[in-house]
């Protein structure tokens, strides 16, 4: 007798959680693993907003529910972020909702958007949650194909008639996970002229949106004319602050699909503990210096990943932005056979690009989010490894 559900039972193994099930087992056999799997920051966060928190929990007040949509001072925050950062105006009380985190917020605006049967583009290759959370949503999810020669944009080209007619939501995720490519604004101009044609829903996933380098500034998808008639943007502090274990961040921007959401939030959920909402609001109002030396850091620990890359005989063009190297795997071997190779033979994850989609095929993606040390010694590792003289 099984007591999961069909969706449940239907739905693949979450891929990371896979790899972490073997790296567990290699370590118990003694195998020092180094993971460039999962893109976690091991960076601390910054200290003044870890002192915000503990000033707010010492508030008895602050113990309390929150408000379902989130306290005004965190909304008000995402509001004079957005405004600072990228001339954007957003009312606190109805274009923006807190989250427990992006991918939270992202798999219910699936469920609270779409209904069964309906389909969702989503970017191939891509996170891998958006097609799960289509999955138990009860939808079908379409391959948005992403044009690799032109640096992994939308190509709505091609994209079939009968697909377009049947899709009702589009996911757009810049700066990418996991191909770390970077767009800008004139690609999410032609999206909302290419959904408001067709008459659909955009959804900008910007997890990595602070995460840039040499003075490459991602856009945010409201700054294109017209995007709150039906687009609404996910952001998220996890990666920008370090803060991934505190499970904050927002959505913003269409009213309709924002209320939408916040019905399936206030019977599932009574948004996130108030101390940790007030500290966010402390890092989103902040001078961004934290970032920008997190950013450093990512940017040095890059520059050594890809000359071990170059002498594995990898070419990969330096990333603009996220914390992730897409690579191609060495001629000969598919995306999973190199990545078992790596971790049984160097001891280092890598995720194969397979599991992004099928157009991710023939790419591995390595994470560099792990201690600089830790990095280098996964570098001289893959440098080391016999890849065979395979043809």
């Amino acid at each position: 007798m099984s007591f999961g559900s069909e969706k449940v039972n239907s739905l693949p193994p979450y891929l990371f959680s896979v790899f972490q099930k073997k790296k567990k087992q290699l370590q118990a056999e003694g195998v020092d693993v180094i993971d460039l799997g999962i893109g976690a920051p091991d960076l601390p966060t910054p200290p003044f907003i870890v002192n915000r928190l503990v000033e707010e929990v010492q508030k008895p007040e602050n113990h309390r529910y929150s408000n379902y949509a989130g306290c005004q001072e965190y909304r008000e925050a995402v509001a004079q972020f957005y405004n600072r950062n990228y001339d954007v105006d957003l009312d606190p009380d109805t274009e923006i909702l807190t989250l427990v985190g992006s991918k939270e917020g992202i798999a219910h605006l699936i469920s609270a958007v779409i209904n069964p049967g309906e389909a969702v583009l989503i970017p191939d290759p891509g996170y891998p949650v958006y097609k799960s959370a289509v999955h138990l949503a009860g939808g079908e999810s379409i391959y948005l194909p992403l044009d690799e020669e032109q640096g992994y944009k939308p190509n709505f080209d091609r994209i079939s008639r009968l697909d377009v007619k049947k899709a009702k939501l589009m996911f757009l995720n810049y700066p990418s996970n996991p191909t770390s490519a970077t767009v800008h604004l004139n690609t999410f101009m032609e999206a909302i002229t290419f959904a408001k044609k067709h008459e659909l829903a955009v959804v900008h996933d910007s997890a990595y949106g602070l995460v840039t380098f040499d003075g490459y500034k991602a856009p945010s998808i409201l700054q294109a004319p017209g995007a709150k008639d039906l687009a609404v943007e996910f952001g998220s502090l996890s990666k920008s602050f370090n803060m991934t274990g505190w499970r904050i961040g927002y959505v913003v921007g269409n009213k309709e699909m924002i209320k939408a959401l916040s019905v399936v939030k206030s019977n599932i959920d009574t948004s996130q503990f108030l101390p940790i909402q007030k500290a966010a609001a402390e890092a989103l109002s902040s001078n961004l210096v934290s970032v920008d030396e997190n950013n450093n850091v990512y940017k040095k620990r890059m520059m050594n990943m890809l000359e071990a890359l170059k002498k594995m005989g990898l070419e990969v063009e330096e990333p603009k932005g996220t914390f992730f190297i897409w690579a191609p795997v060495p001629k000969g071997y598919r995306s999973e056979e190199f990545a078992e190779k790596m971790l049984e033979e160097a001891g280092v994850i890598v995720t194969p690009g397979s599991a992004f989609g099928p157009s991710g095929e023939g790419y591995f993606r390595i994470s560099l989010s792990v201690d600089s040390e830790r990095l280098k010694e996964a570098a001289a590792r893959m440098v080391r490894l016999e890849l065979g003289g395979r043809k």
